[in-house]
């Protein structure tokens, strides 16, 4: 999994880098260390924002806070940072021999995504993939039309639709991995 700060958009469309957020931190890899995901990768090329990153891992994985909350320290010992989606890419790629395929989500529908179900099925191929989630207002247009996969929206029966990062990476991992 991939949670990008850059390129992302704001409430205007123009590309921003957004903050890195704890809550984002502890509770995306809480559900990536339920569902089995084997890396999460916080990506952003902010120094100051992958040293914020790295402050808040390294209590939770080597320092006080490892002791006082070891499943903590499960978790967020998945988390990797990467100054862009291609250095995870490629990080991948080398483990395993395999160029990953990029897989993203979005709050908007677009024309050419896939359902949970379908993707289930494909993941039973082997092959790696990142499933990749945007903070602010999302991916750009420009990156979402250059993934390899776009997964359905998360629609609910009204037509709010803003849910936190937090809530829509639970919520598709629990489809795409859930018993």
């Amino acid at each position: 999994m991939a949670l990008m700060h850059y390129p992302v958009t704001d409430k205007n469309g123009q590309v921003i880098h957004s903050a890195v957020t704890n809550l984002d931190l502890h509770d995306i890899a809480r559900a990536s260390r339920t569902f089995g995901v084997s890396r999460f990768y916080v990506v952003t090329p902010l120094e100051d924002q992958k040293s914020l990153a790295q402050k808040i891992i390294g209590h939770w994985v080597t320092g006080a806070g490892s002791e006082y909350n070891p499943k903590r320290q499960q978790a967020l010992s998945l988390i990797r940072i990467a100054d862009s989606l291609e250095d995870a890419a490629r990080e991948i790629e080398q483990e395993t021999g395999e160029r990953p395929e990029i897989v993203v989500t979005d709050a908007r529908p677009q024309a050419r995504s896939m359902g949970y179900a379908d993707f289930r099925s494909r993941m039973e191929l082997g092959k790696p993939f990142i499933l990749v989630f945007g903070t602010a207002w999302g991916m750009t247009k420009e990156f979402i039309e250059a993934a390899d996969i776009v997964l359905d929206p998360i629609v609910g029966p009204t037509d709010y639709n803003h849910l936190s990062v937090r809530s829509a990476a639970s919520i598709i991992l629990d489809r795409l991995l859930g018993r």
